[in-house]
């Protein structure tokens, strides 16, 4: 049975189209680390957890508007409104809730 880590990095790479090594650089772990997570032979601490959860969460927004291959193309992209920083990289500082803040505009149809 795949662990609740796993079944969220599944979800990052079918609604993301994200890659084990997309996760590893958000979360400051190896590639290497990421498989032993998938795998159940290793679990995550607590403050790499939240951040691979905030991430799940983001994309599962994301996938409300785009393709996989468009929610990570918008993960990497600087953003105006995010004083042209990448989502990826604001996720990765514990900075999450001001990515969310812009796709909350998505959602109400304020940007396109």
């Amino acid at each position: 049975m795949p662990t609740a880590v796993a079944e969220m990095i599944d979800r990052l790479k079918d609604l993301g189209g994200l890659r084990g090594t997309d996760i590893a650089n958000v979360t400051s772990a190896s590639p290497a680390t990421v498989s032993r997570w998938v795998q159940g032979k290793l679990v995550p601490q607590a403050k790499t957890e939240l951040l691979i959860s905030d991430l799940r969460y983001i994309v599962l927004r994301l996938s409300e508007f785009y393709s996989p291959d468009e929610v990570r193309i918008w993960l990497y992209s600087r953003h105006r409104l995010l004083d042209d920083q990448r989502a990826i990289d604001l996720i990765h500082d514990g900075r999450a809730d001001e990515v969310l803040e812009l796709i909350a505009s998505l959602d109400a149809g304020a940007f396109t």
